[in-house]
C-alpha cells in the first residue's frame, strides 16, 4: 500500500471541488485505500487553512464541517512524529513541515500542486512527487 503525505493545497482543493482528483484522494484516504501520513503540525495547518473564511465560502462548509473532515482524516492517518527536522531544504519555509512529515513518515510520495517547490528535494529522500491525478493512478494500480 502506497504511503502518502498530502500537501495542504490538496486538502483545500478537495474541499473546494468535490468532483476533482483531490476530493477523490480525500475519499480514498478515508476508505484507507492508501496510507495517509500526517504529523500534528501538518494537521493543524490543514485545519487553519481550510477554516479561513474565504476557503469556507468557496467550499460551502462551515467550521464544524471542516473540522469534522480534518478529524476524520486524522483518525485514519498514520501519525508521524518528527524525529529529525530536515530544515532548511525548501524555498518556502511553510512547506518544510510537509517535507518533514514525508521524510519522517517514510512516504513513498508527496502529493502536491506545487511540484516545482519540492522538485529536486524529495527525490533525494527516495520518494516521488505527484499531482493528485498521478497519485490516484498509482493508488488504483
Amino acid at each position: 500500500m502506497i504511503r502518502c503525505v498530502l500537501n495542504t493545497n490538496v486538502i483545500v482543493a478537495g474541499l473546494r471541488s468535490p468532483t476533482g482528483a483531490s476530493a477523490a484522494l480525500i475519499g480514498q484516504a478515508l476508505d484507507r485505500e492508501f496510507t495517509l501520513l500526517v504529523s500534528l503540525p501538518l494537521a493543524l495547518e490543514y485545519e487553519a487553512a481550510c477554516c479561513e473564511p474565504g476557503q469556507r465560502l468557496a467550499s460551502g462548509l462551515d467550521e464544524e464541517e471542516v473540522r469534522t473532515v480534518i478529524a476524520a482524516l486524522c483518525a485514519v492517518a498514520e501519525p508521524v512524529t518528527a524525529h529529525f527536522l530536515w530544515r532548511p531544504q525548501l524555498r518556502d519555509p511553510a512547506d518544510e513541515m510537509v517535507l518533514d512529515s514525508a521524510v519522517n513518515g517514510r512516504a513513498d510520495a508527496l502529493v502536491t500542486f506545487n511540484r516545482r517547490d519540492f522538485s529536486g528535494v524529495v527525490e533525494r529522500f527516495g520518494m516521488a512527487i505527484l499531482s493528485p491525478r498521478e497519485a490516484l493512478g498509482r493508488i488504483r494500480s
